[in-house]
């Protein structure tokens, strides 16, 4: 999280988070977990919809992303956002 300049950075796990590449289907308990799945989901929506309704910028990234690749636009956000920053804060 960068406060400052309202940069939300969340790291999903693809089977918590219900990843659309990687996600996979408990064999035990399976209704349990789907529900569960879809209700990480649904709050990860809300949040997303509540920050960016405050003026936030939310970065979501996978688990399974390249690291440099997420640092890199997670860097550029946060540039981006510090150069547009208003100057009183």
């Amino acid at each position: 999280m960068f406060p400052r300049l309202k940069v939300a950075v969340y790291l999903d796990g693809c089977f918590w988070h219900g990843c659309p590449e990687h996600h996979s289907v408990s064999k035990t308990n399976a209704q349990f977990w789907a529900t569960k799945v879809a209700n990480n989901r649904a709050r990860d929506e809300d949040t997303n919809q509540r920050l960016e309704e405050a003026g936030w910028t939310v970065i979501r990234v996978w688990e399974h992303e390249d690291p440099a690749v997420a640092a890199a636009e997670i860097k550029a956000v946060v540039e981006k956002a510090k150069r547009h920053r208003p100057k009183n804060r």
